[in-house]
């Protein structure tokens, strides 16, 4: 991929020294890979080879990390389910509330639109529209000035972000803006604050930009729900799939390159459902994104197979595609807590009941997940010796530790 290989060598100190700093649109310090990361176009583990294939692991540790936020999330996210429920409750609720609210409706289309008066917030905003992108450091303080300053309900600003961001992820959007808010760890907020924004936006093209106004305080938000930990039930590896099977892609896993095969499958089906992130519009550069690579996932996949592909489309049946194709079992990446799983769910289970669908995992997940209990210090202990488990880098690893 050549995003990838344009920015593997700014994976070491280049990225740990500058990757605070939001430089706008054309920015270069930060690799800009979340969205074909979220797509499942290139894995975590690719990413990580890459990185520790041109820089020592003390060079590399920050953008390592960066990684390993993504796969704790996911891991955090799938041991309490009820965050996700509660979220799309939460918001959906919001929803209905401020469609009769013209005050807070008022408020909600001029933080959407860039037009609040604070200069960062507004820029960042029409960013975000223009180009389903934003540096993670602009997302914190986006997510601050909307629910400390602007007081809007957080979980509407968590949905814009998954309308807006190309590489808008259930796990990563939800627990950031959770944790902004002071909900993933309790009682610890994050305040956005006028001279740290000017610092960090110093190279931006409109920048230093201004944040006048802003709330002087961020008191933690509280919730009724206590999102109790189950334990993790992953499925098994590939060694369990059938001869004869069909392979799906969707929205988070839109390529076949990073599945371990033992064995072609007889068909690919296809399923992308970028309109299922939210009840409201998704924005144009999330839905072509999501619906080209899938598409384009699924043909390369069944050239390289030399089978047919099918797209499995909103409102179609699953079933009819099975039954015309006489296949019985699906193979396809693990439906993690989200949207995809939600939308795709509802034909999958009784599939996943008769024993007939097959989720693979893989290794850097099934040696992390389990450490994603709490905080995410718990998996930055353990991301090297995950790594080894998983076969990311392992000469590279047993060089430093020599």
């Amino acid at each position: 991929m050549s995003q990838l290989a344009r920015f593997t060598p700014n994976m070491g100190r280049r990225y740990a020294n500058r990757r605070n700093h939001d430089e706008g649109k054309a920015g270069g310090n930060v690799s800009r890979l979340s969205p074909w990361l979220h797509a499942g176009v290139v894995s975590e583990a690719e990413v990580l080879q890459s990185a520790l294939g041109q820089h020592s692991p003390e060079a590399a540790e920050k953008f390592i990390a960066e990684v390993f936020w993504r796969i704790y999330f996911k891991g955090y996210l799938e041991q309490r389910p009820s965050i996700w429920r509660a979220f799309c409750d939460q918001r959906d609720a919001a929803l209905s509330c401020f469609e009769s609210d013209p005050v807070t409706h008022g408020l909600f289309e001029q933080a959407t639109s860039g037009q609040t008066g604070i200069q960062a917030f507004d820029n960042w905003a029409r960013e975000l529209g223009e180009t389903g992108y934003l540096h993670n450091h602009a997302r914190m303080w986006f997510a601050s000035i909307w629910i400390f300053t602007l007081k809007l309900d957080w979980t509407l600003g968590a949905d814009f972000f998954l309308r807006h961001l190309i590489d808008g992820d259930a796990a990563s959007n939800t627990l950031s803006w959770r944790w902004i808010a002071g909900l993933h760890t309790k009682g610890k907020t994050y305040l956005a604050r006028p001279d740290n924004i000017a610092q960090y936006t110093q190279s931006h093209p409109d920048g230093p930009l201004l944040a006048r106004g802003l709330a002087q305080d961020a008191p933690p938000l509280t919730e009724p729900e206590k999102h109790a930990r189950r334990p993790l039930a992953l499925p098994p590896g590939a060694n369990t799939i059938p001869q004869t099977y069909a392979l799906l892609l969707h929205d988070e896993a839109a390529s076949h390159v990073p599945f371990d095969l033992p064995h072609p499958p007889a068909l690919v089906i296809s399923a992308a459902r970028p309109d299922d992130r939210s009840p409201r519009q998704i924005g144009g550069l999330v839905r072509d994104f999501a619906m080209q690579s899938v598409q384009h996932g699924g043909e390369a996949a069944a050239e390289t197979f030399g089978c047919p592909h099918v797209g499995w489309q909103s409102g179609n049946s699953l079933a009819n595609i099975l039954a015309d194709t006489k296949l019985n079992h699906i193979v396809t990446s693990y439906l993690p807590m989200g949207w995809t799983r939600d939308a795709l769910w509802p034909e999958l289970a009784p599939l996943a009941d008769k024993g007939s669908l097959i989720q693979l995992t893989s290794a850097l997940e099934r040696a992390t997940w389990p450490h994603a209990k709490a905080g995410f210090f718990g998996v930055k202990k353990i991301m090297y010796k995950a790594m080894r488990e998983a076969g990311v880098a392992a000469r590279q690893l047993e060089l430093f530790e020599a």
